[in-house]
């Protein structure tokens, strides 16, 4: 058995559509034009792509697009005060400041002073709070993606065993929270839990976001088995040539893929869904601002 493909690329376009369609909504029905502020502090390569990516997909579905870029050496109260300027702003609905912040930020307390109404990446203590119990709040990207993603693969998925390989406060936990509410019986390991071998095999969904290459054998899992590979990570590819890299998941994933039932690949598989889902979250934001359903 070969596993189907879930291609993160294709279903996160159906996303970034889907959204395209509601800010249209807003703005002919409400006069609402939705607008995402992105704040990047230094110049960090991998950051700058990905925040271009930020602004230019803002831009594609109609939305207002603020972007904001600050000197790796500037001070904690002039980022805040950016931030708090933002969250005064009308015609910004969502803020999102760019992590990792440079080494003199405390990263807690710029994302603490962002409005948790206007917090599109979902790193608020109140918004993790919310989901924690149940309430409605913004939900972190990446995980809000692989859960579009499982039910969008699976339809139902109540009484499924789940595991979640990774405790991060940025997809291990609230991908474990949005499990629950999905109905799953979860576990939530990680590298240093027993025998995590039989943890995996048991498991009908399996989330591998720790950030090891590879660290999940194909063979741990179960045939049939849908796997979500969040992880991106970079490894000598001498095959081709001295110095190459080449990008692999947590997943061992030329094995995983022959008993699996559905897989994600890296890359183009989970990476696509984040950006697609901070522009959902933008939408969600605004509506909520607003009073809105739409």
């Amino acid at each position: 058995m070969t596993a189907k493909l879930i291609d993160g690329k294709e279903f996160a376009q159906r996303v970034r559509d889907g959204v395209a369609a509601d800010v249209e909504a807003l703005k002919t029905k409400h006069g609402i034009a939705p607008g995402l502020a992105v704040v990047i502090v230094g110049e960090d390569p991998a950051s700058q792509v990905y925040v271009r990516n930020k602004v230019r997909q803002t831009g594609e579905v109609g939305m207002n697009s603020f972007h904001f870029e600050m000197g790796a050496d500037v001070d904690q109260a002039t980022l805040i005060g950016k931030v708090e300027e933002l969250n005064a702003d009308p015609a910004v609905n969502g803020i999102l400041v760019q992590l990792p912040l440079p080494k003199h930020i405390d990263e807690a307390a710029v994302i603490e002073a962002i409005d948790p109404a206007k917090d599109v990446d979902g790193f608020h203590v109140i918004n993790s709070g919310l989901l924690a119990t149940g309430g409605n709040g913004l939900v972190p990207c990446t995980p809000l993606g692989c859960k579009l993603m499982l039910e969008d693969t699976l339809g139902d998925t109540s009484g499924k065993k789940a595991i979640v390989v990774g405790r991060s406060n940025i997809v291990g936990k609230p991908m474990a929270q949005l499990l629950l509410d999905m109905n799953c019986t979860i576990t939530i390991a990680h590298s240093r839990t027993k025998d995590l071998a039989a943890e995996v095999a048991s498991a009908d969904i399996v989330v591998a976001a720790v950030g090891r290459a590879e660290m999940v054998q194909g063979a741990w899992i179960k045939p049939g088995a849908t796997v979500i590979d969040v992880g991106i990570n970079r490894v000598p590819a001498p095959e081709k040539g001295e110095g190459k890299t080449r990008l692999v998941g947590d997943v061992e994933f030329e094995t995983a893929k022959e008993r699996a039932g559905a897989i994600t690949p890296v890359p183009g598989g989970v990476g696509p869904m984040t950006i697609a889902c901070l522009l959902k979250n933008t939408v969600t934001a605004t509506c909520n601002q607003h009073g809105i359903s739409l």
